[in-house]
């Protein structure tokens, strides 16, 4: 009796091999998204949708993923950046739209089955079990030999840099060691993407800033394919070689970290990245900007609509002696931040928000003095200041979706 039951078990699993391999046959899709590096794309979602109830959470989300990339996933809660993660993980079920991996279908293979790992938020680790055990865990589960899961666990521990702790009980662990145990146990199983949800969220920031250049290091030292997830604008340019920025489950604009600060596509990129003086602005022709009914040089083009927003960094404005050339205010406050003040300066009816090294007291009248290069032009959208939502305004928010990065 005990044969027959393992033959039909043995049965059973070549057939599932043998469907598997048939399905990744037939699934070929290959590569759909242009890429003027002529990088390889590890993972590319084409069109994808998902919606809980009436709510949609994911809107035609297009992007690609490059091999060994540390990519992020960046905006506020309930964006879509975490439902995003999980249709990659194999928990979420999209109602729409293509997810390849390798150039093969990805959405029928179980999340068990794919070669991408999460470690979430939450570290989900078992608490019977010691650091070793719980890295350990799914190499057993797999029935590798025992002398292959040691010397994985111990490579696994030696890289999050907890050497000699294979042995501690993890209610004896800190918060940002059993980040780095959680972390392991994903690399154990040397996946080829890993997924990673929030994974710093509990830890307090000391703890935070340490672990994201530990972060990098580990990807570039694995050369492996990071997804990563935050809310969090400095951990994203951080870390990240490329980001994607959502809200309200749609794409804002992809780029490299630096591209995203300095060019955002829209109003809300250039409010959630960082702080920025966002004002309504007029361009009659090229390098000239119309900001409250004086003219500056910058080093943008017109658009085809005259009105434009106009983003200015805090950082990026000096205060001098007013001057008739100069928008002119007075300083409503100023709040000393460690590395800089922070000054609020009222001018032309609008609360311009200023970085410097240079103190000027409360109630000096002062100059806003900024160079064309400091001058940011971008075209209306749904997210411009002082302008309410019109059928232009969602036009040419859907028009921003766009997918390809540089």
């Amino acid at each position: 009796m005990e044969n027959i039951e393992k033959a039909d078990q043995l049965k059973k699993n070549n057939r599932v091999r043998l469907l598997t391999r048939e399905r990744s046959k037939t699934a070929m899709i290959g590569t759909q998204l242009s890429d003027k590096t002529g990088q390889s794309h590890i993972i590319e979602l084409v069109g994808v949708n998902k919606s809980f109830g009436e709510v949609q959470v994911m809107r035609d989300i297009t992007f690609y993923i490059r091999s060994n990339e540390f990519l992020t996933l960046l905006g506020p809660s309930g964006c879509g950046k975490t439902t995003t993660l999980r249709v990659l993980g194999g928990f979420e079920q999209p109602d729409s739209g293509t997810v390849t991996f390798e150039g093969h279908d990805l959405l029928p293979i179980p999340p068990h089955e794919r070669e991408l790992n999460t470690v979430f938020q939450r570290y989900a680790l078992f608490p019977h079990l010691d650091v070793a055990e719980n890295v350990a865990f799914g190499l057993q589960i797999k029935k590798l030999p025992q002398g292959e899961i040691d010397s994985r666990v111990s490579q696994m521990l030696s890289l999050v840099k907890l050497d000699g702790y294979g042995a501690r009980a993890i209610d004896q662990l800190s918060g940002g060691q059993m980040q780095r145990v959680a972390i392991a146990r994903a690399l154990v199983n040397l996946p080829k993407v890993l997924l990673l949800d929030e994974p710093l969220g509990a830890l307090d920031l000391k703890m935070r800033k340490e672990m994201q250049i530990e972060l990098k290091q580990m990807q570039r030292e694995l050369g492996i394919t990071f997804v990563y997830v935050t809310h969090d604008q400095e951990e994203a340019l951080t870390m990240s070689d490329s980001v994607i920025v959502m809200n309200e489950g749609a794409i804002q604009q992809i780029g490299r970290p630096i591209d995203i600060y300095n060019e955002p596509r829209n109003a809300f990129v250039a409010d959630f990245i960082g702080e920025s003086n966002i004002i309504n602005g007029r361009m009659h022709e090229d390098f000239r900007v119309l900001i409250c009914d004086k003219w500056f040089p910058c080093v943008d083009r017109r658009h085809e609509n005259e009105e434009v927003d106009v983003v200015i960094r805090p950082e990026d404005i000096d205060l001098v002696k007013p001057a008739d050339n100069l928008l002119n205010g007075i300083v409503t406050s100023a709040t000393f931040k460690g590395v800089h003040y922070e000054m609020i300066v009222e001018a032309c009816d609008l609360e311009w928000l200023v970085h410097s090294t240079d103190h000027k007291a409360e109630g000096s009248e002062v100059g806003l003095s900024f160079g064309p290069d400091d001058v940011h032009i971008m075209v209306k959208s749904a997210f411009s200041p002082m302008r309410g939502k019109s059928d232009q305004d969602s036009a040419s928010h859907e028009s921003e979706r766009g997918a390809d990065y540089e």
